[in-house]
């Protein structure tokens, strides 16, 4: 089914009842409100107004719209925040962060979370059994504008609280945060300040520590909310709008309360200036179509954080926020949609119904224009209903490969990344992208989760393999690749006494004796079955346990320039002692995947393909004609055999 975000409190009253009939006539169902709408649901403290929202949702009801009510959490009003300052978040320096936009509170204020229970208790009891709400949207967008971390005096009175939890006694933080160094020893977690104000480096072991006290906020957070609309609306579902490359919280712990995880596509601005690892070249020529990865990485990544999943919000024209906003290649938006309901989207709701001509967001393009006319989204998005009425979507089957997906691993190396270049979003994405590019679907995979199935399983880097981690890649029967880093760190962020790779050096009888980052245009070659790979960024040298337990054996199978082992292999498992380039990865990984019985497919650039029960889809990222190779016998449901610029195809066994 298809969407759209929509707010009543922007616009005339008057036109409320011609935008509904309007969204029905475009083939929308769902349509979410009310995330931003505190100020006017609560005028003065204690003043509760709503009366509008109820018309709102009559109106909307009466087109057989369904409703998604967001709770109005990301935008304290400007009373309240005068009457408790103290919900304010502060910056990395120590400042304040005051009003005047949206996220302006730290999920470590106790003040605001019974301001928030207050709230939401309020939203729930009036509208918990209204017919026309079917699901909610708890607050919006976690993690935007990098405020999952603040740094005030609420934020350390709570992380002492976390730290006296976790360990008990003060003692045993300063062994395992080695605060011997440097004479860093604490008397009583009362003495513990934040980290972000030192003279130089802070110890990494109480980085590492903070960033999962601010990751276990937002779920602490977000669970208080979806309790008190669990008892108030039972029956309906509840989610949250996480965002594209925002790996400062633990989305899979957040939406284990969760019902849905939807997320927020933005191709063009992502492409732009979010995606890492792409060089200009690659910017420009995807420009307006958006790499053919990056809403694909992030529809699998959330299909694995839940099992259902949306897209909340679906980029429809230019946006305003990116370093350069082009316009979508005419057809964008339709493969945009189409290609998340091929991932195995519920619901794919279009931002924003209409354009707003005021404030932050005025340059923000909607499925109509500010004049009250369509926009050419709008076009887009009711061509996809029409065509949705034609075609039955099967359910989602599970993928032969998995991607073993690490937020904590993202935490690690940005507090200690040994190497100005080292980024664990770009090391993920190659792996993926190699994959994708030989027409694999992929399923993501949390650390600890089962790999029960998969003929093929990735695993870019998890630096901390803990004891359940590891019994799930020592059961694993399908072939399975580590990248570098992995297990190379302990629960402290300390190198294992054995040396790394840690416990998996039991799967793979290897030490990794040193470790070396190398900045660009420093590089080393990688030989494997007579190519020759150009890698930099990171190089580890290996040797071969003296000592290996339970008799496995490694062996090198791909080697660096002066000889030393590159990729070692233990039966069925692998381990890459350097940094994988895309180009290597696609090789390397379509060999393993051709062993392991899994059909490959040497695509075009820009185009790709994802299957959804016994349909094949087919994306063309690009301005020319792509050809397809349709198996004999199969039947075209959507599109031609050579798709179209900015085109799709799908067809039928």
């Amino acid at each position: 089914m298809l969407g759209v975000c929509y707010y009543p409190e922007h616009w005339p009253r008057e036109r409320w009842a011609e935008d509904a009939r309007r969204m029905r006539e475009c083939g929308l169902t769902y349509v979410r409100i009310g995330e931003f709408a505190w100020s006017r649901l609560e005028p003065e403290p204690g003043l509760f107004d709503f009366e509008w929202l109820d018309i709102a949702l009559e109106t909307l009801g009466k087109e057989g719209l369904k409703i998604v009510l967001g709770t109005p959490t990301p935008t304290p009003p400007k009373w309240l925040v005068d009457k408790y300052p103290d919900i304010l978040a502060y910056d990395r320096e120590g400042r304040v962060r005051n009003f005047g936009s949206r996220r302006h509170y730290t999920f470590s204020s106790e003040t605001y979370r019974l301001e928030t229970r207050r709230m939401v208790t309020a939203l729930a009891q009036r509208y918990g059994q209204n017919p026309v709400v079917a699901g909610w949207q708890t607050d919006n967008e976690y993690g935007c504008h990098d405020t999952t971390r603040s740094y005030g005096p609420e934020d350390a009175k709570a992380f002492r609280a976390w730290l006296e939890v976790k360990y008990g006694h003060i003692q045993a933080l300063n062994a395992a945060w080695g605060n011997v160094f440097w004479s860093m020893e604490y008397r009583h977690f009362g003495e513990i300040d934040l980290p972000n104000l030192a003279v130089t480096e802070a110890n990494p072991s109480a980085w590492l520590d903070f960033y999962r006290f601010s990751s276990d906020q937002v779920a602490a957070y977000n669970q208080l909310q979806v309790e008190i609309l669990r008892a108030h609306s039972p029956g309906r579902f509840i989610a949250h709008n996480f965002m594209g490359f925002v790996t400062d919280f633990d989305h899979f712990k957040v939406a284990q309360d969760l019902d849905v995880s939807s997320w927020d596509s933005y191709p063009l601005g992502f492409t732009d200036s979010r995606m890492p690892g792409l060089s200009d070249t690659e910017r420009v020529f995807y420009a307006r179509s958006g790499h053919p990865d990056v809403s694909a990485f992030h529809h699998d990544l959330y299909r694995g954080v839940k099992a259902r999943w949306w897209v909340m919000e679906q980029q429809p024209g230019p946006v305003n926020w990116a370093y350069h906003n082009p316009s979508p290649a005419p057809g964008m938006v339709r493969l945009w949609t189409w290609e998340a309901l091929a991932h195995g989207a519920e619901v794919v709701s279009y931002f924003r119904w209409r354009q707003f001509p005021q404030a932050q967001e005025q340059m923000h393009a909607g499925l109509n224009r500010p004049d009250f006319r369509p926009d050419v989204g709008y076009s887009e998005a009711q061509q996809v209903a029409q065509e949705l009425q034609k075609i039955s979507l099967p359910d989602t089957s599970k993928a032969r490969v998995a991607l073993v997906y690490d937020y904590e691993a993202d935490w690690l190396y940005s507090i200690q990344p040994q190497g100005y270049s080292w980024d664990y979003t770009s090391l993920a994405l190659n792996f993926y992208r190699a994959l994708r590019s030989l027409g694999l679907d992929v399923d993501f995979v949390k650390p600890g989760g089962s790999l029960e199935g998969y003929a093929l399983v990735v695993v870019p880097s998890t630096p901390i393999v803990r004891d359940a981690t590891f019994e799930v890649f020592k059961s694993a029967m399908g072939t399975t690749v580590f990248g570098p880093r992995t297990d190379s760190k302990t629960e402290s962020l300390n190198i294992p006494a054995n040396l790394p790779p840690g416990k998996l050096g039991q799967l793979i009888p290897i030490k990794v004796a040193r470790v070396e980052s190398l900045r660009p245009g420093l590089s080393t070659t990688v030989t494997w079955e007579g190519g020759q790979y150009q890698t930099s960024v990171w190089r580890e040298w290996v040797e071969s346990d003296p000592q290996p337990l339970g008799g496995a054996v490694a062996t090198p199978t791909a080697t660096f320039e002066d000889g030393k082992g590159a990729v070692w292999q233990s039966e069925n498992r692998h381990y890459l002692a350097f940094w994988p380039t895309q180009e290597f990865l696609t090789n390397y990984l379509g060999k393993l995947a051709q062993a392991a019985g899994i059909q490959t497919h040497a695509l075009p650039e820009g185009l790709r393909l994802r299957r959804r029960g016994n349909l094949t889809f087919a994306f063309n990222y690009t301005a020319d004609p792509r050809p397809l190779n349709v198996p004999e016998g199969a039947k075209l449901v959507l599109g031609n055999r050579v798709v179209e610029p900015y085109g799709v195809a799908v067809w039928k066994g």
